[in-house]
């Protein structure tokens, strides 16, 4: 299955670049057991970070950052067949599980309840 990994990316880091490296790490954390189970991690910002510097994006929340980065999680729940939502507030994360919930796509929030991870 292709599977987003949901949670906090920007929340929470007062848009400190380091924190939101940090961040994107946690995210990652889980990609290489979803991969070793057959699945094919996902994570949205691995997708809206180059499209957003592509169309010069420079600061974090700008006009542009809007723009790109919500509707892209959107955009890959189209494709996606589960979301696995890790711990931590976040807006996007939390509209990621509306979605897929509304859309009827299995969300997790356990990585050992996702098929095959246990």
């Amino acid at each position: 299955m292709l599977i987003l990994i949901a949670g906090p990316y920007r929340s929470g880091t007062g848009d400190d670049p380091a924190k939101m490296a940090e961040n994107l790490k946690r995210l990652e954390a889980p990609s290489h057991a979803l991969f070793k189970a057959g699945h094919v991690p996902m994570i949205g910002e691995w997708v809206a970070l180059p499209i957003w510097h592509a169309a010069g994006g420079q600061t974090v929340g700008d006009d542009l950052y809007e723009e790109i980065f919500h509707p892209v999680a959107g955009r890959l729940l189209q494709l996606c067949e589960g979301v696995l939502r890790l711990p931590g507030a976040s807006k996007g994360a939390d509209n990621d599980v509306r979605i897929a919930t509304e859309r009827g796509i299995p969300v997790w929030y356990r990585l050992e309840d996702v098929p095959g991870c246990a």
